[in-house]
């Protein structure tokens, strides 16, 4: 055998210095590798996840009756944010109970973003007017508000009064007078109940799913009164067939320049209806952020733009964290509001 020349036939006694140094190495190299994974890995999953959203239908619950401000826009939302993603957004009307409804489908939906909710500040009313919900305001993650509209009251025009003062002599005269609202606890209804207390006056509540319904039964003559955003009663106030009495707006609206706010008779009267987009808490935050961007864009179609100037609404798209800090603000605000104003709802 050859001095210096191991027989490979023979017993090795270890690794040899070299080997030992390139298994320290590797050793290394695997702990720096699996390390990283533990580290960035849920992160990365994240951001993977969020590149590839959406890769399905995605479903948009509008929690009131077809016909209505929220459905026309939801419908015009979910056309043009399906033309956007490249997948259908179904619009899914589940009204009923002021919107809670629909309200609790998306809170209890799985937390993947395939389930939007797009409402009123009436689930910022809901949980200090109602004694028992089956959702609570965590359970959603905000995503935007896009809108911010007046709430116009409205009369048949068989009703004997023009104006406010003529309208609250009325049902004092008359013992009170019925009004329709999109629900109990819709923003639309909490108007009606500060207007009997600012007023002192007896109105009767008749709550509808929906602002199509309601405005329906105004126009037939079926009530007296209705309460509908600007919106949703323009096209029949163009039309003479509702007569616009006052406007809940601390200033008169462009669109109808000629009819006062409720404030120039009750000063401090003001109110507003909001509408704006949800998803199901939990849902993870690189996803919440694409939709966001996806109904932000859809917001600044011209479609959108000119549905929402015409009805006299004031364009918004905030951010998912500065809505968040509206609704926090505004939960607050309706319990102050709900609790003077005495309405509870079993």
């Amino acid at each position: 055998m050859m001095r210096g020349v191991r027989d490979r036939t023979g017993p090795r006694t270890g690794p040899t210095p070299i080997q030992r140094k390139d298994a320290m190495n590797c050793t290394r190299y695997a702990l720096t590798v699996s390390c990283t994974a533990f580290a960035f890995g849920p992160c990365a999953a994240a951001v993977a996840l969020a590149q590839t959203f959406p890769v399905k239908t995605l479903r948009l619950v509008v929690p009131f009756a077809p016909g209505g401000g929220n459905d026309v826009l939801g419908r015009l939302f979910a056309q043009r944010m399906a033309e956007s993603i490249g997948h259908p957004v179904i619009v899914d009307n589940r009204p009923g109970a002021g919107g809670n409804i629909g309200t609790e489908m998306v809170a209890r939906a799985p937390a993947d973003g395939y389930t939007l909710l797009y409402t009123t500040n009436s689930i910022a009313i809901a949980p200090s007017l109602y004694e028992k919900l089956n959702f609570a305001v965590k359970d959603l993650a905000p995503i935007s508000m896009v809108a911010d509209f007046p709430i116009l009251l409205v009369a048949h025009p068989s009703v004997p009064a023009r104006t406010l003062k003529e309208l609250v002599a009325l049902a004092r005269q008359k013992g009170g007078l019925n009004y329709g609202s999109t629900g109990t606890g819709s923003a639309n209804h909490l108007t009606g109940v500060l207007l009997n207390q600012v007023a002192g006056i007896t109105n009767t509540h008749v709550p509808f799913k929906g602002a199509g319904p309601m405005v329906t039964a105004v126009v037939g003559g079926e009530l007296e009164l209705g309460l509908p955003n600007l919106f949703t009663a323009l096209p029949f106030v163009k039309a003479g067939r509702l007569r616009p009495i006052a406007i809940s707006s601390a200033k008169p609206s462009p669109t109808l320049p000629n009819v006062p706010p409720i404030a120039a008779t009750y000063p401090g009267f003001e109110t507003n209806l909001w509408h704006g987009f949800f998803t199901t808490a939990g849902t993870a935050t690189p996803t919440v952020d694409i939709l966001h961007r996806e109904v932000v864009k859809a917001l600044k179609t011209p479609e959108l733009q000119k549905a929402l100037d015409e009805g006299g609404a004031l364009s918004v798209g905030n951010t998912p964290a500065e809505f968040a800090a509206l609704m926090t603000r505004d939960v607050a605000k309706y319990a102050k509001l709900v609790k003077s104003s005495g309405a509870k709802v079993e």
